[in-house]
């Protein structure tokens, strides 16, 4: 296949955010006298987007709508401040993306991460290097729903099927099988091989310069 694309989930495939995120909701819940919860919890609590982050990570008895509304307000204000104080791109990343640019290919983000953070995050940190980046604006839109990622191909004139979707879990691998792309699960980011494979990857990747073997 003659790709022309690559299309990135953010958390866990270009970025390690987990102790950012883990921080700003354990403050939270600390502030509510709520249980605090692990690194690894939060790597099973993220890629649904921030909503979804602090509904599951409240206790089961305190997620009625006016609690989670006010935990989400607060995660919001406390994120914003600290997004970028420990994420930073995972080893290979930078030099995966010069040699996809200098391959001219067309590169964007893909996140169910609020669209203002996704922004934020890619522009400290990897400036430069995408066409396009999104996060998410409209909760309905949210991953698997692959709207979004056909905007963003129609957008840099590239068709589905000639675009790599690269991300860590098994919303992403959905997205990839829903949109028509080539999707490539990434084994340094959240989740298990077996998780992403049973959700549609194509192939899965040790490391970031792996990918240039697809191409």
């Amino acid at each position: 296949m003659n790709f022309k694309g690559v299309l990135f989930d953010l958390d866990g495939t270009l970025v390690n955010s987990l102790e950012d995120i883990a921080n700003a909701m354990n403050s939270v819940l600390s502030h509510y006298n709520y249980p605090t919860h692990t690194l690894a919890d939060y790597k099973s609590f993220t890629g649904k987007g921030i909503l979804s982050l602090v509904q599951v990570a409240l206790p089961k008895t305190a997620r009625d709508e006016k609690t989670v509304t006010s935990c989400h307000q607060q995660f919001l204000e406390i994120y914003s401040e600290n997004c970028t104080v420990n994420t930073k791109p995972y080893d290979g990343i930078v030099a995966l993306l010069d040699e996809l640019k200098a391959r001219q290919l067309k590169l964007a983000v893909f996140s169910n991460k609020a669209d203002h953070f996704t922004k934020k995050i890619v522009e400290t940190l990897m400036p430069g290097y995408f066409n396009s980046v999104a996060g998410l604006k409209i909760e309905a839109y949210k991953k698997p729903n692959p709207l979004v990622a056909l905007q963003i191909c129609e957008q840099l004139n590239i068709k589905p099927e000639e675009t790599i979707y690269v991300g860590d879990t098994n919303v992403d691998m959905q997205t990839a099988t829903n949109a028509t792309m080539y999707g490539v699960g990434v084994l340094w980011g959240f989740r298990s091989k077996e998780e992403l494979i049973e959700n549609g990857a194509k192939q899965t990747l040790n490391h970031p310069l792996d990918l240039l073997q697809s191409l």
